[in-house]
């Protein structure tokens, strides 16, 4: 026909075709250090800046307001366990509506109206009430943040990917406490009507950070192209995860209850060290161990992923996981011969620190390998429920346990739960 136009040759359709495929074959695979994993780890170096301060602060504060390490345990339990709720529906939400940046921006914001509300507390209400607001915001951002940065990467760089954000993020675990310890020394120093005034001054100046974590997110990080799925249903996309997955959560889980808030970490440290060298210095020194096992975790994260990415994601972590177990049985020593040396105990944090590497860098990746991309930022929510309300009953517990019979028996019953979370996920690694 005189119409036919020369290019509607099948023959040239085919070749076209085959060309077009071929650059797509051709095309470089992702680059895993680029604008969205750069971006969302200064986010996450500031947010922790922001409330690990907090997280050193906080058990020193307490000491000084005579409140017992039950509380304690109950306090990060409940927040843990409102941030674990959060993230599961935060997840399918985002899934649902596609919406992501905005709920991670949400979820920065609502970290410094927390350490307000801490500044302010006299007592435990507003202590608690801070911290939910604070753990709220994590949970929100959390499984959201991460759908992001797997969303980046390749699947054969997620190790490196993470492993990159988790040193990002906990560098601000580091400096923050850091900075946060020696203000506390300076602030001591000043006239303050009780001794809880240096810890407050402290907690108002990491407002500040919090505060930046909020711009660099809404700055550096894209918005995602993502679909939404107005079909998706909760109840029954959750029973729809891959059965796998679900052994993987009980392990997780299992694993979890007995895996305690570094805060009681902090306390028992305080605890250890306070006959020697009085509260203040006391919890001084235990804040400068908590920033040398955030030093530690920085340093190892983006090895342990670029050795997960060659070697595989679930072996590594199920190494990590027995670290964690060694750690819960060597603070139950340390309380059994009441050891009050640093280097000891610095030994000990060094061991928190390996373990918390692995097991946040590579939960999530281990996760994104099981599930389909459609549910990734749900199941992501569903991993942090289980994690936080674990953690809930693991932190409630400890710290009741720590009063009602003996430090000795609380961390010896982490170390058991922890050891059988272990045993758990070596079953899932042979399915």
């Amino acid at each position: 026909m005189s119409g036919q136009r020369p290019d509607s040759d099948p023959q040239l359709d085919t070749s076209d075709a085959v060309v077009s495929e071929s650059k797509k074959t051709a095309s470089p695979e992702k680059r895993w250090l680029n604008r969205p994993v750069v971006g969302a780890g200064i986010t996450s170096a500031l947010g922790d800046f922001c409330y690990e301060t907090t997280t050193v602060i906080l058990p020193g504060l307490l000491a000084v307001l005579g409140i017992p390490a039950a509380v304690l345990g109950l306090i990060e339990g409940i927040a843990d366990a409102i941030a674990a709720f959060t993230k599961i529906v935060s997840g399918y939400i985002a899934d649902k509506l596609g919406h992501r940046k905005l709920l991670v921006l949400i979820g920065y914001g609502l970290t410094p109206v927390g350490q307000v509300l801490i500044a302010l507390a006299v007592g435990w209400p507003l202590l608690l009430l801070g911290r939910v607001v604070s753990w709220f915001g994590k949970g929100l951002r959390g499984p959201l943040r991460d759908a992001i940065v797997i969303q980046a990467v390749s699947p054969e760089t997620r190790g490196r990917a993470f492993g990159f954000h988790r040193a990002a993020d906990t560098l601000g675990a580091v400096l923050g406490p850091l900075l946060g310890v020696a203000l506390l020394g300076w602030a001591q120093g000043l006239h303050w009507g009780d001794d809880a005034g240096a810890f407050r001054l402290v907690l108002w100046l990491s407002v500040i950070p919090g505060v930046l974590a909020i711009l660099a997110f809404l700055v550096l990080v894209p918005d995602p192209e993502f679909s939404p799925n107005p079909a998706l249903k909760f109840f029954s996309s959750l029973r729809g995860l891959p059965s796998r997955f679900k052994h993987y959560l009980a392990a997780v889980g299992i694993f979890g209850i007995g895996d305690f808030s570094h805060t009681l970490l902090i306390l028992a440290a305080t605890t250890l060290l306070t006959p020697s060298l009085g509260v203040i210095q006391a919890a001084q020194v235990a804040g400068l161990l908590y920033v040398w096992r955030n030093v530690v975790q920085v340093a190892v994260s983006f090895p342990i992923g670029v050795v997960a990415d060659r070697v595989g994601h679930l072996p590594v972590l199920v190494a990590g996981y027995v670290l964690g177990a060694s750690t819960a049985i060597l603070t139950a020593l340390a309380f059994l011969f009441s050891v009050d040396s640093v280097t000891v105990l610095a030994g000990i944090f060094f061991f928190a620190g390996l373990y918390v590497a692995v097991q946040e860098a590579l939960e999530a990746t281990v996760t994104a390998e099981m599930v389909q991309p459609a549910t990734l930022t749900m199941s992501y929510g569903a991993l942090g429920t289980v994690n936080g309300v674990a953690k809930f009953v693991s932190s409630a517990s400890v710290g009741v346990v720590w009063t009602a019979i003996s430090p000795v028996a609380a961390f010896g019953l982490a170390a058991g739960l922890m050891a059988a979370g272990t045993l758990a996920l070596l079953r899932v690694k042979n399915e």
